[in-house]
């Protein structure tokens, strides 16, 4: 059964340092109240998973906060790099990460094999590609029923998902509209998982059932933040701030200049202010 906390409480049960952790939403939805106060808790040692790393996790390496990095594509969706990132892979500032790439392919598969409770997961991919000479946990096995060679790679199973979601219902179900990424499998492969979301509603009457992604006994606490995607969007309620991104290759070229940023806009700051920042948008 899923519990309504605030997002302070709900970073400071649920994520340990030294964890696994999702913060999964491809291009909508993307969790970065949860992140942010992950950052201000001081969280470290982090596994993250993420299947297109964006400026979400550019600000978590940025802190020093990962020691290692699963993923696929990572970018400022739209502008560049991940700056923070890069320097971290390069320089090793300021700490050295190790990085595991995958494929998108490879990265949906992955959850879906953790959401099963399977130890991997079996495709149809890799082929003539050069990620397996860089990636050992990349292997080729043969199907014993039709001889075909596929690609096999571990399955994601983190030990915590923070996902962003329009709403949750006083039982406790969530409810995802518009673009839906890796979410609900994120989600089923974690042991906890914990949502932020623009609202609670009574009950989801006169919404079609299929809307509600995740029932209330996979979650394992709810928070109320409006906002809590910005500056990624959130259908039905705000529009994707397009020049946060913008902002953020400037900012993350310069290592004081990211530094005062952080101090600003995230240290100093408390989820209330989501909401004030999709204010005009």
């Amino acid at each position: 059964m899923s519990k309504v906390m605030p997002l302070t409480e709900a970073v400071r049960n649920n994520l340990n340092d030294g964890d696994t952790v999702a913060f999964e939403g491809f291009t909508h939805l993307i969790p970065h109240a949860a992140a942010h106060e992950a950052i201000r808790q001081g969280k470290k040692d982090l596994t993250l998973i993420r299947m297109t790393p964006d400026i979400v996790y550019d600000q978590m390496i940025g802190m020093g906060m990962a020691k290692k990095v699963i993923f696929s594509y990572a970018g400022n969706p739209g502008v560049g790099l991940l700056r923070r990132m890069r320097d971290a892979i390069e320089n090793g500032y300021p700490r050295a990460i190790e990085t595991v790439e995958h494929s998108h392919a490879a990265m949906a598969n992955a959850y879906e094999a953790g959401a099963a409770g399977m130890p991997s997961a079996f495709f149809r991919g890799y082929k003539g590609a050069d990620l397996p000479k860089v990636n050992p946990e990349i292997k080729f096995v043969t199907c014993p029923f039709s001889g075909e060679e596929l690609a096999v790679v571990p399955a994601h199973r983190p030990d915590i998902t923070f996902i962003h979601a329009q709403k949750a219902n006083k039982k406790g179900d969530v409810l995802i509209e518009g673009i839906v990424g890796v979410q609900k499998e994120a989600a089923l492969a974690a042991k906890r998982v914990v949502v932020t979301v623009e609202e609670i509603v009574e009950d989801f009457e006169g919404l079609h059932p299929n809307l509600t992604v995740l029932p209330h006994w996979t979650i394992t606490a709810i928070s109320v933040v409006k906002g809590g995607a910005h500056p990624s969007y959130t259908h039905g309620y705000y529009d994707r701030d397009n020049a946060a991104y913008l902002e953020w290759d400037k900012v993350s070229a310069d290592r004081a200049l990211f530094t005062e940023w952080m101090q600003d806009n995230v240290l100093n700051a408390t989820p209330d202010v989501f909401a004030e920042r999709i204010k005009g948008l």
